[in-house]
């Protein structure tokens, strides 16, 4: 399968994460990790529910994957999220060292971007905007039912 194309289909897992978070009044951001073109790792946002702030997609797909592998290095993974990481989680990569990672929509208000560039691993390759539309919409769609609400 060509490298688009994978993307967009593990993107599309990620996003099929990222609504269960969402079923769950959580966050809508999903996550899921990838070695040898199979899905070694799944998480979606849980800071509600586990009431703990580190709880993030990212988080629990790297833990996962780590398990899997035995390892704490992802050096032959790719991470695929439907929102850019946030700073804590691009320090968990920096770590981890996937040897990629995949992001749909940018969050220019808590993305690592924002913050800094290069916080990566350095072998690290990043990828942004795949499906970026639906996972920014997805993410865009919560948090207007929830200032709808306030």
């Amino acid at each position: 399968m060509e490298q688009e194309q994978q993307d967009v289909f593990f993107m599309k897992e990620a996003m099929k994460e990222a609504m269960k978070a969402l079923e769950m009044d959580e966050v809508p951001i999903g996550a899921v990790i990838t070695c040898q073109g199979k899905i070694i790792g799944r998480g979606h946002n849980m800071t509600q529910r586990l009431n703990d702030v580190t709880a993030h997609a990212e988080m629990i797909a790297i833990t996962a994957a780590a398990n899997h592998l035995n390892s704490k290095f992802l050096e032959a993974c790719t991470l695929y999220v439907t929102v850019e990481p946030c700073l804590m989680c691009a320090g968990a990569c920096a770590w981890a060292r996937p040897a990629r990672v995949v992001f749909g929509a940018k969050d220019p208000k808590k993305g690592y971007s924002r913050f800094t560039s290069g916080f990566m691993h350095p072998r690290t390759q990043v990828t942004a905007g795949i499906n970026e539309e639906a996972c920014g919409s997805l993410l865009s769609e919560y948090f207007a039912a929830k200032r709808k609400k306030a």
